[in-house]
């Protein structure tokens, strides 16, 4: 069953004394705590309300100690809960006017599917793979940029935790699809391309994070400097085309600072031309060598 029924649904407090927002006064409240299976809160799962047509009422994540709440008018609901690497639940409840309906803890399993692929060598593939940036442009808009060039290999290790993972980024590669910002990204002003052509990431550990969430973090070595860099890994499981592949995605951010990028401008109030900050998206397609 997609759903699970649990009685009309689940444990109820009149007076709403333990309710964690008031009650409105035309409705009633929904609230209720999602875990993993050693009892955990998963804070970040996504959490689904649907009322009796399947219309999605509410679509909000759970907060860090993996508690969510919801004010809705007087009927009976469908309520998932969902979180990368483990599989959905749901459960039935009733919401009265007035009253406070607990649905109690959601326990999610872990999916299987999203364990950590097979120890091996894995290539990625730079024809399915992306490595983009985001920068702020004077405090209002973003700018988006990639690196066009690049190869790398994952070594994924029996035990997890001593896998690793080198990249080498062509400095040269940088694009944002204006030519006169590109030539002044490789200039010595930025990446100063004729004396650092590369940029180069190493992992130093791997950490396994609840369901298919993975730390890694690692060297980047940046305009002839290294400093420390954490990558949030979502694993995206594994697939058969043309050869065995591994997916996942990754955020991190950058500090200009740490790798002397200093030249900056000032526009009125002294707001930066260029944010300090530097977002980093990664998605990644690794096929395992034989």
């Amino acid at each position: 069953m997609f759903w699970s029924k649990r009685g009309k649904g689940a444990r109820r407090s009149d007076t709403g004394r333990n309710a964690l927002v008031p009650i409105p006064l035309t409705g009633g409240l929904l609230s209720g705590q999602v875990q993993d299976g050693e009892g955990r809160p998963l804070a970040g799962a996504q959490v689904s309300v649907l009322d009796r047509a399947s219309t999605q009422i509410v679509n909000a994540d759970t907060d860090p100690f993996g508690y969510f709440t919801a004010a809705l008018v007087p009927g009976e609901y469908r309520v998932r809960a969902e979180a990368g690497g483990y599989r959905g639940n749901g459960t039935t409840v009733e919401v009265e006017w007035g009253k406070h309906a607990e649905v109690g803890a959601l326990t999610l399993a872990p999916d299987q599917s999203l364990t950590p692929p097979p120890p091996g060598v894995y290539d990625i593939d730079p024809d399915h793979s992306s490595i983009r940036f985001i920068a702020r442009h004077i405090g209002m808009s973003r700018v988006y940029g990639r690196f066009n060039r690049f190869r790398g290999q994952i070594r994924i290790a029996e035990p997890f935790e001593d896998s690793a993972v080198d990249v080498v980024i062509d400095a040269v590669s940088v694009d944002t699809n204006v030519e006169a910002r590109d030539t002044h990204l490789r200039s010595p002003d930025f990446l100063d391309v004729e004396r650092f052509p590369q940029l180069r990431f190493s992992s130093t550990r791997f950490r396994r994070g609840p369901g298919n969430r993975w730390i890694v973090d690692g060297d980047l070595t940046l305009h002839g400097l290294t400093s420390d860099v954490q990558l949030d890994v979502t694993f995206l499981g594994m697939e058969e085309w043309n050869g065995r592949r591994a997916g996942a995605v990754a955020t991190a951010e950058l500090h200009r600072e740490h790798f002397t990028l200093n030249w900056q401008q000032m526009v009125n109030r002294g707001v930066p031309v260029v944010g300090s900050t530097i977002e980093i998206n990664l998605d990644v397609q690794a096929v395992v060598q034989q």
